[in-house]
């Protein structure tokens, strides 16, 4: 089991930064990749970026250039810097860990909300 706790969403204009954090516990050596997936109101659960246990890095098209995910190992954290937000990043924002082995497993945090107003 892992347990995720997202924080640092809130509401900003338009062209504004905003920085998500995850902390992870549990079986977090297990841990494959960490990602951070969106859904705003009424559309699908989206990837938005993710980071493998080596370090690499994928992102949505939508928010390449102005998302940037990372990940600090001390701290078992995974953070999504947010830049030149728009309106169309506002979104319930759910940080995940997938774990390989026995099948595979995704867990999810409970979830926090962005909100970018023009």
């Amino acid at each position: 089991q892992v347990q995720l706790v997202e924080s640092g969403g809130g509401s900003v204009q338009s062209g504004g930064s905003l920085r998500l954090s995850c902390g992870a516990s549990g079986r977090i050596d297990s841990i494959n990749t960490m990602d951070w997936y969106r859904q705003a109101p009424g559309k699908q659960v989206e990837l938005v970026a993710g980071i493998t246990s080596a370090g690499a890095t994928n992102y949505a098209d939508s928010v390449k250039g102005r998302f940037t995910i990372s990940r600090d190992r001390a701290k078992n954290t995974v953070m999504l810097q947010m830049n030149s937000l728009k309106p169309e990043d506002t979104a319930v924002y759910y940080c995940t860990a997938y774990i390989s082995t026995s099948g595979g497993n995704r867990y999810w945090g409970q979830g926090t909300q962005v909100t970018v107003s023009s």
